[in-house]
């Protein structure tokens, strides 16, 4: 054993899963690595190059090759539709399942009446015959309003008023009586109750909630917990880690949505700081599981931007050459995806692709590991690499990278 890290190119597919046309038609044609490529014919990605990207992808496009040597496979979404937090739970080792879409003021009674029996102040706050809850004067329950409707709640909060422990606590008791895909407790500082309540909008009948945005509670001091449904981290590769005693760095948006109780969470969003973190935090080190997402890949995508995404793969490039200089001996370096996000396809959502699976171990070379069923093979692998116990769902891979005793 030695270190095993996890670079997630966040959004960066390779093709729509086959089943796009009966569960997600809008993704058919979808394919974000190819249709970068043939925009940017100029563009050359060395290591991702090394690493079997073509490979994994099946074509050779602009100044992008295959590589023989290279460690490589691709994998399937266990979960439904195109989504970077139910990406990482599947890559963690959940299994994902199916919540369903509705207003929050479906649950409202329920989450009101729960509220209340723990000891918190509830208050209906109504425009037309649309609701929302205000918790202790500081807090808001409502839609989502920036994302598709129905799929998740948000609890909004002021943190110069309310700790973010109690806000995380509210939202574990809405979380509790709801099904919807997430339950997003967040809040920041500088900001007061009067500005989450002047940001209340109905974005249309039947779904009211806080426009985070104008808030401001993004400014300054943002602190944010995502709470999934069906989503048991006591299954998952950080908890069952952590809990052996084995230490997990969560680098990145992925330290947002991945509970981590047990090891270090390090959040940033720039790819050259996350990555050049991921190098610090390797070299301190000797034995343990790093994970990093590279969000502005995903980013790119939802501006629909190819010029920005291919100057972000650039920079993902130089430092994972740099990041493969420091690995040695039985270490693991996984680069993958949790999805799509075609910046040519005409929408700034995320499409529904396959994601490649590259390898990197010093003094392996030629590893073909097909087509994986689910991303959860990864966390599967991770656990399988440090002698753990398995996760929920997923199927190892590690037999291909397992050096022979001397």
């Amino acid at each position: 054993m030695g270190r095993f890290v996890v670079v997630v190119l966040d959004g960066f597919g390779i093709g729509e899963m086959p089943d796009v046309g009966m569960v997600r038609p809008e993704d058919a044609g979808s394919n974000t690595c190819r249709h970068i490529l043939q925009q940017k014919p100029d563009l050359y990605l060395p290591h991702l190059e090394k690493l079997g990207l073509m490979n994994a992808l099946g074509e050779e496009i602009g100044k992008m090759r295959f590589s023989p040597k290279a460690n490589y496979g691709r994998a399937e979404l266990l979960h439904f539709g195109a989504d970077t937090f139910y990406g990482h739970q599947e890559i963690m080792g959940t299994r994902p399942r199916m919540p369903e879409k509705a207003p929050f003021k479906r649950v409202l009674p329920l989450a009101e009446e729960a509220l209340k029996k723990a000891g918190y102040e509830v208050e209906r706050l109504r425009k037309g015959s649309d609701e929302i809850l205000f918790v202790d004067q500081a807090v808001t329950v409502g839609d989502n309003i920036e994302t598709d409707p129905g799929q998740a709640y948000n609890v909004t909060s002021a943190l110069d008023v309310v700790d973010f422990k109690k806000v995380v606590a509210i939202g574990k008791i809405v979380r509790s009586v709801s099904r919807v895909s997430r339950v997003i407790t967040f809040g920041g500082e500088g900001v007061t109750s009067e500005d989450l309540l002047q940001a209340i909008e109905v974005r249309e009948e039947g779904y009211m909630g806080v426009n985070a945005p104008r808030s401001g509670v993004y400014r300054q001091g943002y602190q944010c917990v995502h709470l999934g449904y069906g989503i048991d981290p006591e299954v998952q590769a950080p908890t069952i880690l952590g809990k052996a005693g084995t230490k997990v760095v969560l680098i990145g948006k992925v330290q947002d949505i991945v509970f981590n109780d047990y090891g270090k969470s390090i959040p940033g969003v720039d790819t050259k700081e996350v990555l050049t973190r991921t190098i610090e935090e390797l070299d301190q080190l000797d034995e343990g599981f790093i994970c990093t997402n590279v969000q502005e890949t995903d980013l790119s995508g939802h501006a629909e931007s190819v010029d920005r995404y291919a100057e972000i793969l650039t920079i993902a490039d130089r430092y994972l050459g740099e990041l493969m200089e420091h690995l040695h001996g039985d270490d693991l370096l996984v680069v993958m995806a949790d999805h799509g996000n075609d910046p040519t396809s005409g929408s700034s959502r995320h499409s529904r692709e396959r994601v490649p699976l590259l390898v990197y171990q010093e003094g392996v070379e030629g590893q073909v590991m097909g087509t994986r069923k689910s991303l959860s093979d990864v966390g599967a692998t991770v656990l399988d690499y440090f002698q753990a116990s398995a996760p929920e769902n997923g199927e190892s891979f590690l037999d291909f990278y397992r050096k022979p005793k001397k």
